[in-house]
């Protein structure tokens, strides 16, 4: 039977990961420019100019960089919900134990590196 996490580890992990959304958190705000998305995506279709190309392609990068950065922050909540279960820490595929060393880089993984790897190829 696995191991569930020592209460020292969780609150390890529980702090990697409040400091992982403060940092997205802030780096969304960067990409956004203090905005909301919709208000920052207004701002910049609203300005005239000779560089509305060039406008647009920094748009599109922004707005790709919040996507990127909305969908690690999902993983991040999902993970912080996910930590107060026994469960916590084991692959949702094979079901044994992610080591905590992974879960130090990565807190938000579910499965081990053999599953990650195993899941990345098939999606390709």
């Amino acid at each position: 039977m696995n191991q569930p996490l020592s209460k020292e580890q969780q609150a390890t992990l529980a702090h990697a990961l409040q400091v992982r959304r403060q940092a997205l958190e802030r780096q969304m705000a960067l990409h956004q420019h203090d905005q909301s998305r919709v208000e920052f995506a207004r701002d910049l279709l609203l300005q005239d100019g000779d560089d509305a190309p060039q406008r647009a392609s920094d748009r599109e990068v922004d707005q790709t960089l919040s996507d990127i950065d909305l969908q690690a922050l999902a993983a991040v909540s999902a993970a912080q919900g996910r930590l107060q279960r026994d469960s916590f820490g084991q692959c949702i595929d094979c079901e044994e134990p992610i080591p905590f060393e992974r879960l130090l880089i990565e807190p938000e993984a579910e499965r081990c590196l053999a599953c990650q790897s195993a899941h990345e190829i098939s999606r390709a």
